[in-house]
């Protein structure tokens, strides 16, 4: 079977087998999320499923190493003012690839964006996933800062976490 194929397969399954009811409801009257979550693009880190969250219940925006730069801001700022999410949540995780490419110096390319986000969050740290941790307070301290002085953003709180790849909990910082 060729990717494509399976990819297409897949959303006949999802088509199937998901809340029809829960699809038609949020295509008539729109997402309400409850959470805005930034995280990392791993595919082994899927927010709706750790959290156990259902369609349009997570306004989701991912990248690599869960860094910042303006499109992410950008969308936080679209979630928080105009979908009325009162949480941010900066969700770094264990063993993570772009974490470990910054540490071990693999930086070239277009992946140096990223990298560099995360050894100046990382500093001295060396260790993979205190980096991550050190990572997701950065980015929770640039959210904070960015948005002090948004009023529409005054009542929205935002808080670190570290998914364990191996266990499935999630330690909040």
């Amino acid at each position: 079977m060729n990717l494509l194929d399976k990819l297409k397969e897949g959303n006949e399954r999802y088509v199937s087998h998901s809340d029809a009811s829960r699809r038609m409801d949020t295509a008539e009257n729109g997402q309400n999320p409850y959470a805005i979550i930034i995280c990392c693009s791993d595919s082994r880190v899927i927010p709706e499923h750790i959290f156990d969250a259902a369609l349009g219940d997570l306004f989701v925006i991912r990248v690599a190493g869960n860094v910042l730069d303006n499109h992410q801001l950008g969308s936080i700022e679209y979630a928080a003012a105009h979908l009325e999410c009162k949480l941010i949540v900066m969700l770094g995780h264990t063993g993570c690839g772009a974490v470990n490419a910054a540490l071990s110096g693999h930086t070239s390319g277009y992946i140096s964006y990223i990298t560099d986000d995360i050894l100046a969050a990382a500093g001295l740290e060396r260790e993979p996933d205190r980096a991550s941790r050190l990572n997701v307070l950065h980015g929770v301290e640039r959210i904070k800062r960015e948005f002090a002085e948004h009023p529409e953003m005054q009542d929205v709180k935002a808080v670190g976490a570290i998914y364990d790849i191996k266990s499935g909990r999630v330690e909040w910082l």
